[in-house]
């Protein structure tokens, strides 16, 4: 079970964009990596070709290592660690460490 799901909302805990908030765009399991929407924004300088709609310095985000993320518990509003726990259902949910509150 992965910790960090496409969707969630996360903080940034180490780097250029410490302390900014965003929503994950994209998880690159085979890498360790996380693309957060509005971190990151790297700029690319992109040759004019006929296949491509947008062309010359194009800004987008770039991966981020994973480790340098936090989830933002939606019920508690803080940046915390989450384990794994079996709900009554017997299905598997994440649970904060910080207010035991189980995340969907």
């Amino acid at each position: 079970m992965r910790k960090i799901r496409q969707n969630d909302e996360v903080v940034i805990i180490a780097g250029k964009d410490k302390g900014k908030q965003g929503k994950v765009q994209r998880v690159l399991v085979d890498k360790g990596r996380v693309v957060v929407e509005g971190v990151n924004i790297v700029k690319r300088h992109i040759r004019p070709n006929p296949n491509l709609r947008q062309t010359g310095i194009v800004q987008s985000e770039a991966p981020i290592h994973v480790s340098n993320v936090k989830l933002l518990c939606p019920s508690c509003g803080k940046p915390a660690r989450f384990g794994a726990q079996f709900l009554e259902d017997g299905s598997k949910a994440r649970v904060c460490k910080v207010c035991r509150e189980a995340i969907t």
